[in-house]
Parts: C-alpha cells; structure tokens; sequence
C-alpha cells in the first residue's frame, strides 16, 4: 500500500511544550490499529541536515489508532522560525511509511518564568 501523506501545519511558541493529539486511519475512514506499530516523529531543517528534535509520541489508543505526539519547552527553545516535520509509521512488518507533514512556525514567546 502506498500512502499519500496528509498535510498538517503546526503553529507554537519557543521556549513552550507542545502536543498534538493524532487519530491515524485508512482510506475508507477506519481507523489504523497501530497495536504493534512504531510510530516516528520528527523536527529537521528544510535541507535535513540539522534534526532539531524527536517528537515524544504517546500511544492513546492503539486499537483506534490514536497517539499524541509532544515536545517540551527546552526541545522547542533552538527552533528556528520556521522547520519541517513528518510522522512515519511502521507496521509489524516493517513497512515504513510516511502518513503525515508540514511545517513548524514558531513564533518568539516573551513570557519567561
């Protein structure tokens, strides 16, 4: 099965955590069971030679195919203004594929404890 990934844009502030809940499923509107799934996420430059973070992922739900991903206030603070993410997942098989990206827009948070 080859999958077409879904585009999703992300908007967050430096030096803050952020979390997107994510609900994987197929094209007839199923949801993926991800039991015994990996799911990957990422934070690169437009290039891919600077990896900037590795998303937290949370698995919510297997069976409905529900997982959170995250990254913390420290993980967010050397982001550039803007950088790239995708979401890959691999099933038990080892077939890995790439279900979602998009761009990370990070604006400057000036609050600071």
């Amino acid at each position: 099965m080859s999958v077409t990934p879904g585009t999703y844009n992300i908007s967050l502030q430096r030096r803050a955590d952020y979390t997107l809940a994510l609900q994987f499923k197929d094209s007839a509107g199923a949801a993926i069971n991800l039991t015994a799934w990996t799911v990957y996420a990422q934070v690169w430059d437009r290039a891919r030679t600077t990896k900037y973070a590795d998303f937290l992922v949370t698995y919510t739900s297997r069976p409905n195919g529900q997982v959170s991903i995250a990254l913390t206030d420290t993980q967010t603070t050397p982001f550039p203004d803007e950088c790239f993410y995708d979401v890959l997942l691999e099933n038990p098989s080892g077939l890995r594929e790439y279900y979602l990206e998009g761009i990370v827009y990070v604006s400057e948070g000036y609050t600071a404890p």
